[in-house]
């Protein structure tokens, strides 16, 4: 019988998950079953992933960054990278603000409806608003101030100082590189070893992810909110998800113009951390499954790979920023507000900002739509709003942050002559275990 590829295996997960869900919410001891002795599998799958996500970030950069040998290298490789997620995130948005336009999904939420959900999630919003305003206090250069660590060994205890992260390890392979080669030796053969550890440990924390994929999606199920309340709000879902979507075809179509690769090849070889990204709803916590897709299975050089995809993780939150626009635009139809033209380019900017600015982590695009709700004038209290139906949404932008990381590491790959052939044809061969 042939073994089921991975990507099934997790979809069969995720099913059936949802299935056991909703049969247990039947019983009266069901939710409460599931959150004591399931949730906590799938809690430990996603710390496993994060577990693993700053040592990656360490070893695979200053892999990546040595391997280029050449300050020149690293600049134009750099340089590309950020100029191509900028576009994309702009692209994201305006696709955001044109469909939030076009379907109006705002002026569907009932006087009664909107009165229900205010009261029912305003307690949810203010801890979004608390720190949204803390950053609100900071100075212009405060982002810039944020990137550079005071100590390396403070900002690896936390996913949310990823930019830090990178900053001493891109600053690290460029210090190995200026050294004489038979110096640095020793240093680069050290990381070289890390990240062959690190990655192996992904294809030990991999053989579970049906498992953990089941869990998470069964206590999601068993927490969410009432139908009635996801009933009223799913124009403004279904509008996010067009428009992800359509993100999902741009990337697809910019693949195929620009490296020649078919669409088909691309979404086969990035699914497994699609469906990842899905069930946690982290970049960080992927990025360890989307490094090994694009290398393994795309063909991105890993020293392109080591390095353009722990920054798309940090700051290419395309779907993100997606989000933020419509929602900014339906919260503000939902109040009866009437956005100009000049307001909305605003958000363009701002969401783009924003979404460079928002954490790898789940929840983290909550606290970024306040800043962008700031801009606009539109009232903060329309957080709750949106709230019953962030979780699942939150799902699936993560699903086009992380596509759009592996699209753009094609395309930076192919600009430079690093898009080769893959190394593994079916992802289930990193898993068989030797007999000897």
């Amino acid at each position: 019988m042939k073994k089921l590829a991975l990507h099934w295996k997790i979809l069969i997960g995720m099913a059936l998950g949802v299935v056991f869900a909703l049969l247990m919410t039947n019983f009266e001891f069901g939710k409460e079953f599931i959150k004591d002795w399931i949730k906590p599998f799938g809690t430990i799958f996603i710390n496993s992933l994060k577990l693993i996500a700053i040592p990656l970030i360490l070893a695979a950069l200053i892999k990546g960054v040595s391997d280029l040998k050449d300050i020149s290298k690293l600049s134009r490789m750099g340089g590309r990278t950020i100029i191509i997620y900028i576009i994309t995130t702009v692209i994201a948005v305006s696709i955001g603000l044109v469909l939030v336009n076009i379907v109006k999904p705002g002026n569907s939420i009932s006087d009664k409806t909107r009165t229900e959900l205010v009261d029912g999630y305003s307690n949810n919003t203010t801890k979004y608003k608390e720190e949204a305003s803390k950053q609100k206090e900071s100075g212009p250069l405060q982002a810039l101030i944020d990137l550079v660590p005071q100590n390396i060994f403070s900002a690896a205890t936390s996913n949310r100082n990823m930019l830090q992260v990178i900053f001493f390890a891109v600053f690290f392979g460029i210090g190995l590189i200026l050294i004489p080669e038979e110096k640095g030796k020793t240093v680069k053969s050290f990381f070289d070893g890390l990240n062959e550890v690190i990655l192996k440990m992904v294809d030990l924390i991999m053989l579970a992810a049906p498992y953990g994929v089941f869990a998470l999606l069964a206590s999601l199920i068993a927490e969410s909110p009432s139908v009635d309340l996801f009933k009223a709000l799913a124009w403004y879902a279904l509008t996010v998800v067009i428009g992800l979507a359509l993100m999902i075809i741009m990337y697809n179509f910019l693949v195929f113009i620009f490296t020649k690769k078919r669409p088909s090849f691309f979404m086969k070889a990035i699914s497994p951390a699609q469906l990842l990204a899905f069930s946690t709803s982290s970049s960080a916590a992927t990025l360890p499954v989307t490094m090994e897709r694009v290398t393994e299975h795309i063909g991105v050089e890993e020293e392109v790979a080591s390095f353009v995809l722990p920054i798309g993780a940090t700051i290419n939150m395309d779907g993100t920023s997606l989000y933020q626009a419509v929602a900014a635009v339906f919260i503000a139809q939902a109040f009866g507000m009437d956005l100009s033209f000049g307001t909305q380019l605003g958000i363009i900017a701002t969401a783009t900002l924003a979404s460079i600015g928002s954490a790898a982590v789940p929840g983290a695009g909550m606290v970024m739509l306040v800043g962008v709700l700031g801009y606009a004038g539109i009232p903060e209290a329309g957080l709750a709003l949106i709230f019953a139906v962030d979780r699942p949404l939150d799902m699936c932008r993560t699903v086009v942050n992380v596509t759009g990381d592996a699209a753009v590491s094609m395309l930076v790959a192919s600009s430079v002559g690093k898009l080769g052939t893959p190394t593994q044809k079916n992802w289930d061969d990193n898993y068989e275990v030797s007999k000897n």
